[in-house]
C-alpha cells in the first residue's frame, strides 16, 4: 500500500480534530437484528489454548498474515462503506481486523463477509473511543481534573457499554503518556504530568473498558498508548523526536503503561517516536525485552497509523520490505493501515528475515483476544440493533456525563464572590463559545453528534430562573484565516459571523450594558487540540482579546468561561478578570455541567492535573522538578531564574478553587521516624470555613531530602476528596510506607534509601503544610 505521511492521516481522520456523525443518518435500511439471547454467556478461557493451536494448524500463511493486517472502512470519511479491495481482502482471508466500523447493521455486514472465508475467522471491530463513543465525556485532561477515580472508571465503563452494543470490540484508549510540554496538542488525550496520578487513571480506565471478564456484552479490549514516551516529543510538536536518559524512562514515563499491563490489558499501541535512537515500532528492547519479558504482557501488539511505512521517514531502512522485518522482530504483532505484513511477510520469511514461529505467535496472540470476547462462538455478539437503541445516550448516560463534566470544572478565580450566579435580574452571555455545540465535544469525539450537545447559552438558559439572559457573539472565535482553512480542511466546521469585529463588539457592549452580569465564553475551537494541534502560542486568540477588553471596560461583573484542550497562557486575564472557571471541552452535557456550577447547584471541586504556564517561554514547567545546584533566589542574580517571568506556574499542578474556603492545619507524623517493614501516619485537619457546602481534594506529598541520585523537590504520593459542610472540620489520616519512598537509584535498582524526608499536605502543590521524618537504615 501507499505510505501515508502524518499529515495524510490527519486529513484522512478528521475526527481526530472535531468531527462527528449524526447519528445513523447514512446507514443502509437494513432489518433490525437481535442476538441477545446469544450474548449473556462468556466464553470459556479454559479451553482457549486448544482451541487456537487447532485452528492454527489448519491457517495458511497468507491467512496467517491476514490476521496480523487492520484496515480502515474509512466510515469517518465517507460513511458506512468500504473500498472494493479491502472487502476481497476479508472474503480472501488477508485482512482479520478493521476499524473505523460502528453500528450493528455495519459490522454485521462486514462480519458476513468474514464468514464467507475458508476458515470463518471473525473480524475484531476497534475504533478511537477516547472519551465516550456516542454519549461525549469530557476530554480526558478535563476529566482527571476531578480527581475521582470512580467517575474516571465509570465514564470508561459506559463508553465501552455504548461501544459494544454499537458493534464494536476495541478502543484505542486510554492514553497515559506523561506530557509536561502544554504546546502538545494531545495534552488533551492524556492526564497531565504527574506519574503517581497517572498510575491511579491508568488502573481505573482498563478496569471500565474491559471490566471483570472480557467476553461480558458491557466489555471492550482496551489499547494503552502510545508506548512508549510520546509525551516528551522535542518542542510539544506531535509526532516529533523523543530522547532521554533511562532513569528518565523508569522513573516517571513508563510507570503508566506498566500499570495499564498490571490491570490486564488487553492490547498496546506504539508510539511514532524513537526511543534510545530507535523508533519504537522497531525497538526490540522496548517491545520485547521490557514489555514482555520484563512486565509480563500476555496481549498484543498494534501500530498507530502506518508507523511501520513511516520509519523509512527515520531512515531505519531502505523500503517496506525493510522496516516489516524490523517491526515483527522487535515484537509487533499487528500492522495497522500499512498493509506491510501483508505484502512483505512471505518473502521476508522466504529469506529467513523472520521467522514462521514469530509469525504464529503474533497470530496467537490475536486469536486469543477474539477468543475472549466470544467472537468465535457467535460472531454476531455484538450486532444487536435492539441493544443500541437502549443503551446508547439512555437518560442515565446523559446524566452519568453531566455528573462527571461538572466535577472537571476549574476554579481559577473568585473575587468579590461573583460566584455563584443569582438566579434574578439580568445575565448576558457573550463570546464566540457561547451559542456553539460544535465545539463542546472536543477533539476525538469520534462518533459523537455535536448536534445533540448542549451549548453553554442553553445550559444557563435552562437554570436561569427568574433571571432575563441576553445574548450576544462578541467576535469569531478566529480571525486567522490561514488557521481557519487548515482546521475547516479537517473538519474544523468553523463558520464566520460576516459582521467586522468593531460591530461585534459593540453589540456585545450594549447587551452587557443592560445587565448585571457577564458570562463571557472564550478559548480554543476543538481542532486547536488533539492530534496534529501542536500550538506555539497557548494565549486566547488575538482576535477575542479586544472583546474581554471592551467588556472590561463596562464595569460590569465579568465571569470568563474557557473552553479548550491545552493549559493557556493567561497572565494578563488573571490580573484583570475578577472570576475564571477552566471548563476544558465537556461534552455532550457541557452546557447543563456549567450551569450546574455558575448557580452554585454544584460548587465546583476540580483540581488542575497540568501546571498553567505564565508564559510559553517558561515550558516545560511542571511541579515535580528537580532544583540544580544554583536554586531560586530572587536575592541572588546568579541563581536559575528568568530575567523578565517568574519561574513559578501561573497555577500549579492540584491548583482549584471553591465557593467555599478550607483551612489547613496541625499537620501531625505520628513519629519522627520510620522503621524499614513499618509505616506511619500522616493526619491533617480540613475546615470548611466558608459559606458554602464543598469538596476538596487534599494532596499530599513527600520530598527525598538526600539521595545517591537527584531527587524532585516533592512529588505526589497520595490525595483524598472529601465532602464537609460548612463549619465541619475533619482529620483526614494518609499512611507511607517504605515502599512509597522508593525510585531508582544509581545502580537502578527500584529501592528506598535511609535518611531525612518531608512530608507536605495542602490543597495544591504550591500551598502546603510540611512535617519531616528520617527513615531509618535496615
Amino acid at each position: 500500500m501507499m505510505k501515508l505521511s502524518p499529515t495524510l492521516y490527519a486529513g484522512l481522520i478528521a475526527i481526530s480534530l472535531c468531527w462527528s456523525m449524526p447519528a445513523m443518518a447514512q446507514l443502509p435500511k437494513t432489518k433490525i437484528i437481535n442476538t441477545n439471547a446469544r450474548m449473556r454467556g462468556t466464553p470459556d478461557y479454559a479451553g482457549m489454548n486448544t482451541f487456537v493451536s487447532n485452528l492454527l494448524a489448519k491457517m495458511t500463511l497468507e491467512e496467517k498474515l491476514g490476521q496480523l493486517n487492520l484496515l480502515t472502512s474509512d466510515m469517518d470519511v465517507t460513511g458506512p462503506s468500504i473500498r472494493a479491495s479491502y472487502k476481497q481482502d476479508i472474503l480472501a482471508g488477508r485482512c482479520g481486523n478493521i476499524f473505523n466500523a460502528y453500528t450493528p447493521q455495519y459490522t454485521r455486514q462486514l462480519q458476513e463477509l468474514a464468514m464467507q472465508t475458508r476458515l470463518k475467522i471473525p473480524l475484531l471491530f476497534g475504533f478511537d473511543v477516547i472519551h465516550g463513543h456516542k454519549t461525549i465525556f469530557p476530554i480526558p485532561l478535563g476529566e482527571a481534573c476531578s480527581w475521582d477515580m470512580a467517575l474516571l472508571e465509570k465514564s470508561a465503563h459506559i463508553a465501552a457499554t455504548e461501544a459494544a452494543a454499537d458493534g464494536l470490540h476495541w478502543t484505542y484508549s486510554p492514553m497515559v503518556d506523561i506530557a509536561r510540554d502544554p504546546r502538545w496538542g494531545r495534552v488533551s488525550e492524556g492526564v497531565g504530568e504527574d506519574t503517581w496520578y497517572g498510575v491511579q487513571v491508568a488502573k481505573a480506565k482498563v478496569k471500565g473498558y474491559q471490566g471483570t471478564t472480557l467476553g461480558a456484552n458491557d466489555a471492550v479490549l482496551a489499547c494503552v498508548k502510545h508506548f512508549a514516551l510520546y509525551g516528551a516529543v522535542e518542542a510539544g510538536r506531535d509526532y516529533n523526536t523523543v530522547d532521554m536518559s533511562r532513569r528518565m524512562m523508569y522513573q516517571y514515563y513508563l510507570p503508566p503503561y506498566k500499570a495499564a499491563v498490571d490491570a490486564g490489558v488487553a492490547s498496546v499501541m506504539t508510539s511514532f517516536n524513537e526511543v534510545d535512537g530507535i523508533p519504537a515500532t522497531a525497538n526490540k528492547w522496548l517491545m520485547t525485552d521490557l514489555l514482555r519479558n520484563e512486565w509480563g504482557f500476555k496481549g498484543f501488539v498494534v501500530t498507530d497509523y502506518t508507523a511501520i511505512n513511516e520509519m523509512l521517514n527515520h531512515g531505519v531502512g531502505k523500503n517496506n520490505y525493510d522496516v516489516g522485518g524490523l517491526a515483527l522482530n522487535a515484537g509487533v504483532d499487528m500492522d495497522m493501515q500499512g498493509s506491510v505484513y501483508i505484502s512483505e511477510g512471505k518473502k521476508l520469511l522466504d529469506d529467513k528475515k523472520i521467522s514462521l514461529a514469530q509469525i504464529n505467535t503474533a497470530v496467537t496472540r490475536v486469536l486469543e483476544a477474539k477468543y475472549k470476547l466470544g467472537l468465535f462462538s457467535d460472531p454476531y455478539k455484538f450486532s444487536d440493533s435492539l441493544r443500541a437503541q437502549k443503551e446508547i445516550m439512555s437518560t442515565a448516560n446523559l446524566e452519568a456525563a453531566r455528573n462527571i463534566a461538572k466535577h472537571a470544572i476549574v476554579l481559577l478565580k473568585n473575587e468579590q464572590q461573583i460566584l455563584p450566579l443569582k438566579k434574578s435580574g439580568t445575565i448576558a452571555v457573550v463570546g464566540p463559545l457561547a451559542d456553539d455545540q460544535r465545539d463542546m465535544i472536543g477533539s476525538w469525539s469520534a462518533a459523537g453528534d455535536w448536534h445533540k450537545a448542549v451549548s453553554i447559552l442553553d445550559g444557563i438558559k435552562a437554570q436561569a430562573g427568574n433571571a432575563t439572559v441576553l445574548y450576544a457573539k462578541g467576535a469569531n472565535v478566529l480571525s486567522d484565516t490561514v488557521l481557519i482553512k487548515k482546521l475547516n480542511a479537517t473538519g474544523g466546521n468553523i463558520v464566520l459571523d460576516d459582521r467586522t469585529p468593531n460591530a461585534l463588539i459593540a453589540e456585545a457592549v450594549a447587551t452587557a450594558q443592560k445587565a448585571d452580569v457577564v458570562v463571557l465564553a472564550l478559548g480554543e475551537t476543538c481542532g486547536m487540540s488533539g492530534e496534529a494541534a501542536s500550538r506555539s502560542n497557548l494565549d486566547i486568540p488575538d482576535n477575542q482579546r479586544p472583546l474581554l477588553e471592551a467588556l472590561l471596560k463596562t464595569g460590569k461583573p465579568l465571569v470568563l468561561l474557557l473552553s479548550n484542550g491545552h493549559p493557556l497562557t493567561l497572565t494578563w486575564e488573571d490580573a484583570h478578570v475578577p472570576a475564571i472557571l477552566e471548563t476544558w471541552f465537556l461534552g455532550t452535557e457541557a452546557g447543563h455541567a456549567i450551569a450546574d456550577v455558575l448557580f452554585g447547584a454544584y460548587n465546583p471541586s476540580g483540581k488542575l492535573t497540568m501546571s498553567f504556564p505564565r508564559v510559553v517561554g517558561q515550558i516545560p514547567v511542571y511541579y515535580n522538578h528537580k532544583n540544580t545546584g544554583r536554586p531560586f533566589n530572587d536575592a541572588n542574580k546568579y541563581s536559575s531564574k528568568y530575567l523578565d517571568v517568574a519561574n513559578d506556574p501561573l497555577y500549579p499542578f492540584g491548583y482549584g478553587l471553591s465557593y467555599t474556603k478550607f483551612d489547613y492545619s496541625n499537620l501531625k507524623v505520628d513519629a519522627a521516624q520510620l522503621v524499614p517493614g513499618k509505616s506511619l501516619n500522616v493526619s491533617v485537619t480540613v475546615t470548611n470555613s466558608g459559606n458554602f457546602d464543598g469538596e476538596e481534594v487534599v494532596q499530599l506529598y513527600l520530598r527525598d531530602l538526600v539521595g545517591s541520585v537527584t531527587r524532585p523537590v516533592k512529588e505526589l504520593k497520595g490525595f483524598r476528596k472529601l465532602l464537609l459542610h460548612k463549619g465541619e472540620s475533619q482529620t483526614l489520616h494518609f499512611t507511607i510506607t517504605p515502599e512509597d519512598l522508593k525510585f531508582y537509584d544509581k545502580d537502578m535498582h527500584w529501592t528506598s534509601e535511609p535518611g531525612d524526608f518531608t512530608v507536605f499536605v495542602g490543597g495544591n502543590s504550591r500551598d502546603v503544610l510540611s512535617a519531616d521524618f528520617t527513615l531509618l537504615e535496615k
